[in-house]
């Protein structure tokens, strides 16, 4: 380890050099060991994936604008890789963790991420990207705090708490691989998890003070609803946007979600149920943990408190209530000011619908009719190293064309400075969820029904959240609102993770001829080469 540190250390000469904007900024070191080990989350002996011995893996704590240097080896006997869902990796497409823009970790090996938090704020998490890992664990909390000196739209919370809730099967990651690879669906989850415990997740309290709790679905497929008996939840981040200080008492998360709240122990010292539940399926699926007071006079009594189950439109209209706060700032004081998002137009609409069906007798899932199917090289160095062949610019059309599923590298072209328009269109029965990298976007819209030119008539134009992953409702349509100011090579992909593993995902490449520092970094000097790259040398310093 002493010598991997070192060689981060080398790194981290270089790379102040050449970025001397990082160097001004702190930095924050971390060093992961990744392994696998026994772990119990729902009774039953499984082969889990833990970080530093850890299941789910340890916090990352930041300031904005920090360099964040993570330098993880690699215990598997597999390649590894992780992505930081949310971390928008501005000008560093190559950090972004996924095959389409970074090479696997080999076996025995280690990687020094070097990525810096930008201009973010935010609760965010990581996971393990490759080959159904997420399936394992290997996913952690993801914080970014606001810098001194900029002021936050409330009081500092007495805790700070992360809250990683989520689907869960008794299956191994690689039986739940070899199934969906042998061409079949995966059953329903087995159960819940709350901080990687099926039950028993306590987070502590004292009576009188305000908690803030980052609440994330690392889940696999299921939206999720939180709840906490008999205590309300006040939202007031998501996803790196302060937001409208609206109080309920549960709260729809789907997957890929994270949301802040803030939640106030003024009740009786005693234990209370937290409680999170399936959304949107025939069987709910439930589990609990325990909000403990302390000098608890009890244990949680009483019943279980119930929450939504299949309505929709409680879901849909709670969404619609999630705005941005206007007058807070971000990780800059009232950037609000600079632009405003609804007296920009919008240069190109993109329309993305789902499917699902068989290919050469195998289940796949796609976007636009084309289910992904990965290159042999990743699709940013492909580009670096001007490799011919590895994919095709436009192998993805920006309308949906109705025909039936194929496979492709997909790719879709877009320009940098632009301000596009997409709207996601779900003609399926289930509730869908859709992440970009490298980017937050406004959510300007959602119902159900047909979307039209005429839907926008209905956009929220004023204050409509931020954010990087946004639920589809069944039968229905979500507009987004994207500006195009980060240069890469990015993942556009389903958080459904058997539906992402089968295809529905592509890459957004967003494209400038311009090689100025200030539109993107080069090729990190340490970056993996595999596939048709192999070999090949980055540029020196």
């Amino acid at each position: 380890m002493a010598a991997n540190a070192s060689f981060a250390a080398a790194l981290l000469i270089g790379f102040s050099l050449l970025f001397a904007v990082m160097a001004e900024s702190p930095y924050r070191f971390f060093e992961w060991n990744v392994t696998y080990g026994d772990i119990y989350p729902l009774g039953v002996r499984q082969q889990g994936i833990l970080i530093n011995g850890q299941f789910p893996g340890p916090d990352i704590h930041s300031v904005t604008n920090d360099n964040v240097i993570i330098n993880v080896y690699n215990s598997l006997d597999e390649p590894f890789l992780l992505s930081w869902n949310g971390v928008q990796q501005r000008r560093n497409s190559y950090v972004d963790g996924v095959y389409g823009t970074t090479c696997p970790i080999p076996p025995g090996k280690n990687y020094t991420y070097i990525l810096q938090v930008k201009d973010q704020i935010g609760s965010f998490y990581y996971f393990p990207s490759l080959a159904f890992h997420k399936a394992a664990g290997a996913f952690g909390g993801f914080r970014i705090l606001s810098r001194p000196g900029i002021p936050v739209p409330f009081a500092d919370p007495a805790g700070d708490y992360t809250v990683l809730i989520g689907d869960w099967y008794k299956s191994n990651h690689t039986d739940l691989k070899a199934q969906l690879d042998s061409g079949r669906k995966l059953p329903l989850p087995d159960g819940i998890l709350i901080n990687g415990r099926g039950s028993g997740a306590t987070l502590n309290v004292e009576q009188g003070k305000t908690y803030r709790l980052r609440i994330s679905n690392v889940g696999l497929q299921n939206s999720l609803n939180f709840r906490i008996q008999n205590h309300k939840m006040k939202v007031v981040e998501v996803e790196g946007t302060h937001t409208l200080q609206t109080t309920f008492s549960s709260l729809d998360v789907h997957v890929g979600q994270s949301y802040s709240v803030l939640v106030t122990a003024d009740q009786p010292a005693q234990d209370y149920y937290v409680v999170v539940s399936s959304r949107f399926t025939s069987d709910v699926l439930t589990t609990t943990g325990v909000l403990r007071y302390s000098g608890s006079a009890g244990g949680v009594s009483g019943p279980i408190p119930g929450g939504p189950t299949i309505q929709i439109d409680w879901s849909l209209n709670q969404a619609r209530a999630i705005r941005t706060n206007l007058t807070a700032s971000g990780p800059r004081p009232n950037p609000q000011g600079s632009y405003h998002y609804g007296m920009i137009n919008t240069t190109r609409t993109i329309r993305l619908a789902s499917s699902a069906g068989q290919v050469n007798g195998k289940q796949r899932y796609a976007v636009n009719s084309v289910s992904f199917n990965p290159a042999d090289t990743p699709l940013k160095l492909a580009d670096f190293f001007k490799i011919d062949g590895v994919y095709r610019v436009g192998s993805i059309q920006s309308q949906p064309t109705g025909g039936g599923i194929y496979l492709d590298t997909s790719v879709m072209q877009t320009d940098y400075r632009t301000f596009i328009e997409i709207v996601f269109e779900n003609a399926e029965s289930i509730v869908q969820s859709w992440h970009l990298d490298g980017y937050s976007f406004w959510v300007v819209g959602m119902d159900g029904g047909q979307w039209t030119p005429d839907s926008r008539n209905e956009y929220n134009l004023r204050d409509a959240v931020a954010r990087c992953t946004v639920q589809v409702y069944p039968s229905s349509w979500t507009a987004i609102y994207i500006a195009l100011d980060n240069v890469g090579m990015w993942n556009l992909r389903s958080e459904f993770w058997a539906r992402q593993y089968l295809g529905q995902q592509f890459y957004m490449r967003v494209y400038t001829t311009s090689t100025s520092l200030r539109d993107e970094y080069p090729i990190p000097i340490n970056a993996l080469r595999c596939g048709r790259a192999s070999g090949r040398s980055t540029r020196p310093l």
